[in-house]
């Protein structure tokens, strides 16, 4: 049993995840999300796919980006 560093349950089935090299256990996606996740800074949703970023602001689209002013963003690929 391991305890999940965002709820506090012990769960069996934990998992892992290594960030700027610090780790942590959670019991559930959920839990990694919430605890982990970039917020959007227009709408403040959780960005949980690919978002856009520029300057250090992260936002979940483009329009959020757009609605913020930012211009000239591209793809990181």
């Amino acid at each position: 049993m391991r305890t999940c560093n965002a709820c506090g349950n012990q769960y069996d089935k934990c998992f892992d995840v290594i960030l700027n090299a610090k780790t942590y256990t959670f019991d559930s996606f959920e839990c990694a999300i919430n605890s982990l996740a970039p917020k959007c800074i227009h709408c403040e949703c959780k960005i949980i796919g690919h978002g856009v970023e520029q300057e250090g602001k992260f936002y979940c689209c483009a329009n959020c980006a757009k609605m913020s002013g930012t211009t000239n963003l591209r793809d990181r690929a």
